[in-house]
């Protein structure tokens, strides 16, 4: 998931425009990380994750998207794949560095705008996006697919785990299969080819909360 610490200006945003959700705190994504662990790092990899690396999902360059300290990229990349993770938040791309230095696992950590991908000026064949989409408002939703997809190849898959407004022991930021639908169209450059239920662990949910797993390919 996303965060920033700013630049030398005094800008807490680093001169980018602030999400939708940062605009609601005040308080760029960064300042999840600064106090212990965000609510989201459980310190291990998704079990959604793990079962998709196992079914051998992920194939060739992977690009995980709002990687925060690394966990599922370091999980990827331990299956043999060339990982690049990417995020706003400094402090937790400086933890996921030393992670992959510690455990003697390649993997390229970057900060990176999720809105403006363009930069990166790379192609990835496969794409994880865990927990990011669901912190963009409508608004942000289509800029957001658009700069997906101007970093992925034309076969690219894209696998997106998101809270779920149905279900138990929802999380913050619930979306519905409506939402998923209308964001993922040939016209955003994507299509969804499956949609399951799942959960999302965190360190608030005993037995994680309610998600949607989904599969969506690059059209």
């Amino acid at each position: 998931m996303p965060g920033q610490q700013g630049d030398r200006t005094g800008d807490p945003f680093g001169g980018r425009r602030p999400t939708s959700h940062e605009l609601s705190t005040g308080l760029p994504w960064d300042a999840s990380y600064l106090d212990g662990p965000a609510p989201w790092d459980t310190g291990r990899p998704q079990p959604a994750v793990v079962r998709v690396v196992a079914e051998g999902g992920f194939t060739g360059s992977v690009l995980d998207a709002g990687c925060g300290t690394g966990e599922n990229a370091l999980h990827i990349a331990e299956a043999g794949l060339p990982v690049l993770g990417f995020d706003v938040a400094e402090t937790a791309l400086a933890a996921a560095r030393e992670k992959a230095a510690d455990r003697g696992i390649e993997v390229e950590f970057v900060a990176a705008d999720a809105l403006e991908l363009s930069e990166i000026d790379r192609r990835f064949d496969t794409v994880l996006d865990c927990g990011l989409f669901h912190t963009f408002d409508t608004a942000e939703r289509h800029p957001y697919m658009a700069s997906l997809a101007s970093v992925t190849a034309p076969d690219a898959t894209l696998y997106l785990l998101c809270f779920s407004d149905e279900g138990p022991d929802l999380g913050p930021h619930p979306v519905s299969l409506e939402e998923l639908n209308a964001a993922f169209t040939p016209t955003s450059g994507w299509s969804i080819a499956t949609v399951v239920p799942d959960r999302i662990e965190t360190r608030f949910h005993e037995h994680g909360a309610s998600a949607w797993l989904a599969t969506i390919d690059r059209v």
